[in-house]
């Protein structure tokens, strides 16, 4: 199973200029690809294109062709491409169904909505709740969580949907450390379960950990694409604003500082 961009470029309702250009991007199964860029390099864009909001919900003007699952899609409506397809922004406010009373209601509600028998939504709610660390928050109203409690509570709604595909933009943009280690496991696991996974991320360090490719956009347009390792560990990641991972930033100051970078190869991981 795979989400798959040929030639695709996007141009917003009103814009002079198209905010992506001749993307091309195959998303396979088991397979978790992050997305690194500046502000403005087209990440949310390409985001918003990949799980088929836009142009459905927010306009604009779009070319080229998107496969899921070998399926053209360009005639699908929204609600049959949600169906297979998970989105997660980095405001959870913009994610969070506004209508349930608890976070164990919220995070049931996509799978309640597929109409599966209720044993198995139960399960489903439980085993995301305890994965994101928030089983404890179950009878909370979710919208006087706080931000970073809201984000883990509407990505636990993702997690239970158990989607072939997910698209992520920033998902851990609000979370503190032990947060976002929450969320790169659940990530894993997903991948392993057989996703495919596209994280939009600054956070370079999630994206080594849990990417087995990383493109890079700048200008909307993909300037690097190849393994995480190389890509992450390109000198001119810093022009085109990325900040490279923490090992890659201690591996320079050591070799500008005049020592062996390969004798830090023991605190990576």
């Amino acid at each position: 199973m795979t989400l798959e961009l040929a030639g695709v470029g996007y141009r917003y309702a009103g814009a002079e200029t198209p905010a992506l250009l001749d993307v091309d991007l195959v998303l396979p199964d088991a397979t978790v690809v992050g997305l690194a860029g500046a502000s403005e390099s087209g990440k949310t864009t390409l985001c918003l294109v990949a799980s088929g909001l836009a142009p459905r919900t927010v306009g604009g003007r779009i070319r080229g062709t998107i496969r899921l699952d070998g399926e053209v899609v360009d005639a699908w409506p929204m609600h049959r491409l949600s169906e297979r397809i998970g989105i997660g922004f980095q405001s959870p406010a913009t994610q969070l169904s506004q209508v349930a009373d608890t976070v164990f209601e919220e995070v049931a509600f996509g799978p309640m909505n597929l109409e599966l028998p209720r044993d198995e939504v139960i399960e489903r709610t439980w085993t995301a709740l305890d994965a994101l660390g928030v089983s404890g928050l179950a009878e909370r109203d979710p919208r006087r969580l706080s931000g970073g409690q809201q984000q883990l509570v509407a990505t636990a709604g993702l997690l239970a949907m158990r989607p072939t595909h997910l698209v992520l933009d920033e998902p851990t943009a609000q979370l503190d450390p032990a947060g976002t280690r929450l969320v790169a496991d659940a990530i894993s696991r997903l991948a392993a379960a057989g996703a495919s996974i596209l994280v939009a991320e600054q956070k370079t360090d999630l994206l080594a950990e849990v990417a087995s490719r990383v493109i890079v956009l700048d200008g909307g347009r993909i300037v690097r694409d190849g393994p995480t390792g190389d890509v992450l560990a390109d000198p001119a990641l810093g022009e085109l604003g990325v900040t490279p991972p923490s090992l890659v930033r201690l591996r320079g100051a050591a070799s500008a500082a005049g020592i062996d970078p390969f004798r830090l190869e023991a605190l990576d991981g």
